[in-house]
């Protein structure tokens, strides 16, 4: 029988359509294929992007050249541009005002051919130092109020480029998807004097059906009440309001268990096209609840978002969490693509 969950932050219900069903092999084959031609994102084609706002690069190379690791510059089309002033103004009812923010791509490595899957540790560990970089740096323009960081994988997820790159966006408003999720946690820390997020990471601990993988540091689990099959979010298990407040020398075991949850959903579900976005606390001595955990949401794009859903915020989800935990762990990942370089292997 279908059942209706309710999203334990910030009330959302969503049905778990158990009629529907599906294993991964349901879902067809979304493999993305690999396009040919120019790439203004590969070494060499420096001059086709707007100039570096940070980069990781070995020494001896200039600047806005080969020789970098990790790369990022101001989006070429930017959603919002960072000149001018926010200009708060009315026209009758409606609120409106300038377009002010700041658009940024980070380019995740020079190889042209790997997707965030296919990196090593220590390169997604760039990454991720990198995300922490921009996320530091962004806030000290007191105009922004909050920085947004996600990926779109694949064409179905909105990615116009295929070499693999993230983006960033702050903004000069809180997004009301942080907002509800912010009230959520001060509405339970209000009840129980505890962090939603830190008592949803002891419970899937204790259930373990709807955990993908752990380690030392961080969690995957698939959510109570998921909107998509085999979403999977990725937590620390330690109480963190900041990502950009953890200590760089933990991106390792973060790199490690994303790589290893993106491996799993490639191979269970043959490399579908994917979002994941960050969710992190508000900027800029942000007011408001101070009881947040962040956190990474990752969605596979395996079903596509209709009229009910649009008409009543209601999701469908075919697969039942549970499931879709229990397929993921089943994968076997070969422990050497999970090692650092002269390290002993991680914790599973």
């Amino acid at each position: 029988m279908p059942e209706l969950r309710r999203d334990p932050v910030i009330g959302r219900w969503v049905i778990i359509s158990t009629e529907r069903g599906k294993r991964p092999s349901d879902f067809g084959h979304t493999e993305q294929k690999r396009a040919t031609g120019f790439c203004p994102f590969c070494p060499g084609h420096e001059e086709k992007t707007p100039p570096e706002v940070y980069v990781i690069r070995e020494n001896g190379f200039a600047p806005n050249g080969p020789g970098w690791k990790v790369r990022v510059v101001s989006n070429k089309f930017p959603a919002l541009q960072i000149e001018g002033e926010l200009h708060r103004r009315a026209e009758g009812i409606y609120d409106k005002m300038n377009g002010i923010g700041a658009h940024e791509v980070i380019i995740e490595s020079p190889e042209h051919e790997r997707e965030l899957a296919q990196l090593s540790i220590e390169q997604i560990n760039l990454v991720l130092c990198a995300y922490r970089a921009r996320m530091v740096d962004l806030p000290r323009d007191k105009r922004f109020r909050y920085i947004q960081l996600f990926k779109n994988h694949g064409v179905a997820a909105g990615a116009s480029l295929e070499h693999s790159h993230s983006q960033l966006v702050a903004t000069p408003i809180v997004p009301r998807r942080i907002l509800e999720e912010l009230k959520g946690c001060q509405q339970h820390f209000e009840l129980k004097e505890r962090c939603i997020f830190c008592d949803t990471i002891d419970q899937e601990l204790a259930i373990g059906k709807r955990v993908v993988v752990e380690n030392a540091d961080y969690i995957a689990i698939e959510p109570f009440a998921p909107r998509f099959p085999f979403e999977t979010w990725i937590l620390p298990k330690k109480h963190q309001p900041y990502f950009e407040q953890s200590y760089q020398g933990n991106y390792y075991s973060l790199a490690r268990i994303l790589k290893e949850t993106l491996m799993r959903i490639n191979l269970a579900l043959n490399y579908p096209p994917y979002n994941f976005v960050l969710h992190t606390s508000p900027c800029n001595d942000w007011k408001g609840p101070k009881q947040y955990h962040w956190h990474l949401e990752l969605m596979p794009k395996l079903t596509r978002v209709a009229g009910f859903e649009w008409g009543t915020g209601f999701y469908i989800n075919p697969t039942p969490p549970e499931d879709a935990a229990a397929y993921l762990r089943e994968v076997q990942i070969p422990e050497e693509e999970l090692s650092l370089p002269g390290a002993a292997p991680a914790r599973p």
